[in-house]
């Protein structure tokens, strides 16, 4: 599951000024770089045309991006509107639908100028008067965006002109760029229109580099290059993205060579993708992802109201050993929701290490004991068991609900394990709150703001605070930290919070992995770079066909 919103805005942090990290950069930008013993190409000239095949996972479930939260929409809306703002290569902020802005009055004012231009597909230009419109959209409660909070917090929208817009802030508000990330919308389509109940959902209409061209439920999503893009028409055609809940037929499909672009396992990353042939027809890609994975309690839950159950859970699990058994070293083990490198990162604090001594007596000292000696723990008859519930097809979080489970096996819980397609997942599960606990990542965003994932506000139906985590220290640094342009008194509210979070254990933070891409050769264009691979996919193009690699006998 990601945060908010388009993919590049969820990169690694970037500084100007020395830090004893940067070093880690280095490595990073290096480690970007295709797998070693990967042929480069020669630089050849960019060819317009051919179509590019994309897995999935699980299926978008909306693609009106401020009502989603699954990184499915967010991945395909990325490619369909446009933001004033994006990232670029190097993480520094950039115009994109906006042709300049500014700051003022010690960052309460910000000043857009709109490219002129900019067309929606049905020919209708792109306004200030579109980007008004979003503001007050979101930010109307009816809407019940999970996103909401960010243009709540503006104080007056003034549209100076037709291609100019003044956004004013009653105070600092430290993520105010990052919210111009955000994709602009239609108003003279939407409104008007209940957006909780609309077509556009499944028939969006944006003025990016794609448009939408199908969508077979449950099989693909097909977008179509935009002529009438601003920026220029994206040089591949088309883009097909297929839906496969299931990574081993994902796998087998782009070993035939019917897809171009997956995400891989650590074991088909080291093990199952090497030899000639895949080096011939595959570039591979490793670099530390910015996505922790964690287990998230439903706070709700009478167990998981008790902060020693979610302790001795925490403590009675071995990460290091998920690591290794699951993701084969491909990974880091985590404690918070931030990963090295990035400057809110707390220096001094370390992943649990397991301690099923310490996890048993805090469970005796919540009042369990195995009175029956069937080798689970209860209280008043009431055996301590749970259910972890994670989305099809995702192995390996499979793999590690099932090393949990026997982990806390070993300590007296019961733990069961239920797996959920992806759309109804979100909708009927995690949406709703019906779930004992739940195995899921987040994407890191670049601005470390954690508003809307730990912000008590946020605990609504819909809301990026489906674990109904409360604290009201939590709750006033959180704000404390938007509303400061000091980066270390920014910073100071970030390592508290990760110190309460620690304390308090809402998730078991698991483990940062490794992205480990693979890309048919016939794609070029790709330019590896602190951003990932994928922040230039407007540039990419289709060369010469390379055969695919043969299955081995």
């Amino acid at each position: 599951m990601k945060q908010p919103f388009l993919q590049n805005k969820f990169a690694l942090t970037a500084e100007t000024k020395a830090r004893p990290w940067m070093a880690w950069l280095l490595c990073l930008a290096l480690a970007l770089w295709p797998h070693k013993g990967a042929a480069q190409a020669v630089p050849q000239v960019a060819k317009d045309g051919g179509c590019i095949s994309l897995g999935m996972l699980g299926e978008a479930s909306n693609l009106i991006p401020y009502l989603s939260s699954d990184a499915a929409s967010h991945e395909v809306a990325g490619l369909i509107y446009v933001a004033l703002l994006r990232y670029d290569k190097d993480l520094q902020t950039q115009a994109w639908a906006a042709e300049s802005w500014s700051m003022e009055d010690e960052g309460k004012i910000l000043r857009f100028r709109l490219r002129k231009g900019i067309h929606w597909e049905d020919g209708q230009e792109l306004t200030a008067e579109d980007v008004a419109f979003t503001c007050k959209l979101v930010a109307d409660p009816a809407t019940g965006s999970p996103y909401a909070e960010d243009f709540q917090r503006i104080q007056e929208v003034r549209i100076l002109d037709r291609y100019t817009i003044e956004i004013r802030y009653e105070s600092y508000f430290a993520r105010a760029l990052s919210t111009w990330m955000s994709p602009i919308l239609p108003k003279h389509i939407l409104e008007g229109q209940d957006i909780r109940h609309t077509d556009f959902a499944r028939k969006p209409v944006g003025a990016g580099p794609y448009r939408l061209a199908s969508w077979e439920a449950g099989s693909r999503i097909v977008l179509q290059a935009s002529p009438t893009y601003f920026a220029g028409k994206p040089h591949i055609d088309t883009v097909i993205f297929r839906i496969i809940p299931d990574n081993a037929t994902m796998f087998m499909e782009t070993r035939a060579g019917r897809l171009d672009f997956m995400d891989l396992t650590p074991l088909q990353y080291q093990r199952q993708t090497t030899g000639s042939e895949w080096s011939r027809c595959c570039a591979k890609y490793r670099y530390l992802a910015s996505v922790y994975v964690y287990l998230g309690f439903n706070l709700e839950h009478p167990f998981f109201q008790d902060v020693r159950i979610r302790q001795a859970i925490s403590l009675a699990i071995n990460r290091e050993e998920i690591i290794r058994g699951v993701l084969l070293g491909e990974g880091v083990p985590s404690f918070g929701p931030f990963k090295p490198g990035m400057w809110a990162y707390h220096p001094g604090l370390q992943p649990l290490a397991q301690d099923t001594v310490r996890a048993r007596e805090l469970l005796a000292q919540a009042g369990f004991a195995d009175s029956d000696g069937d080798g689970i723990l209860d209280r008043q008859g009431r055996p301590l068991a749970f259910t972890i519930l994670t989305n099809q097809g995702n192995e390996q979080r499979i793999l590690t609900a099932t090393v949990m489970q026997s982990q806390l096996r070993a300590v007296g819980i019961d733990v069961r394990i239920r797996t959920v397609e992806w759309v109804a997942f979100i909708r009927e599960f995690v949406n709703k709150g019906r779930f004992d606990a739940v195995l899921l990542g987040w994407t890191i965003p670049q601005d470390p703001d954690l508003y809307a994932v730990w912000h008590s506000s946020q605990t609504f139906e819909g809301g990026l605070n489906f674990t109904h985590y409360r604290n009201s220290e939590v709750d006033d640094l959180l704000i404390k930290a938007q509303s400061t342009p000091d980066r270390e008194k920014r910073r100071a509210c970030y390592l508290r919070i990760q110190e309460i979070l620690a304390a308090e254990q809402p998730y078991c933070f698991l483990f940062v992995p490794y992205a480990l891409p693979v890309v048919q050769r016939r794609i070029q264009g790709i330019a590896p770079a602190l951003a990932g691979i994928m922040y230039n996919f407007e540039d990419w193009w289709i060369a010469q066909e390379h055969a695919a690699p043969q299955a081995a006998p």
